[in-house]
């Protein structure tokens, strides 16, 4: 099930696509902000941090991306999955990302790291 979530400030939302993309909506107008690219399968979900500052996709290229919404700059790739990257979330500091794959794995990491 593809996902699509709101930022913790209210005004943009996320959306996964199975075009290999994240997208980003303005929540108030409907227009599309801009489109995030670098995955090279569907991308199953998207995940905010707490603080609004990082979202993350994962993907069944097996990786799962950082992006700073902001700017639609890719922060970092993780690529320790060897399956399908299902799903993704952060810890309520904003200081852990963790995701999950159909490899039977969780792998958490540090993301100012």
């Amino acid at each position: 099930m593809l996902t699509a979530l709101r930022c913790p400030d209210g005004n943009t939302l996320a959306s996964a696509s199975t075009d290999t993309t994240v997208r980003l909506w303005n929540a108030n107008d409907g227009n599309e902000i801009r489109t995030l690219s670098g995955h090279t399968a569907a991308v199953i979900t998207v995940a905010f941090s707490p603080d609004g500052n990082t979202l993350a996709s994962a993907c069944w290229d097996f990786t799962v991306r950082l992006w700073d919404p902001n700017d639609g700059s890719e922060i970092r790739t993780y690529t320790e999955h060897t399956n399908n990257a299902n799903a993704v979330a952060f810890s309520p500091d904003s200081t852990i990302v963790a995701s999950t794959s159909a490899d039977r794995t969780i792998h958490m990491w540090t993301v100012s790291e």
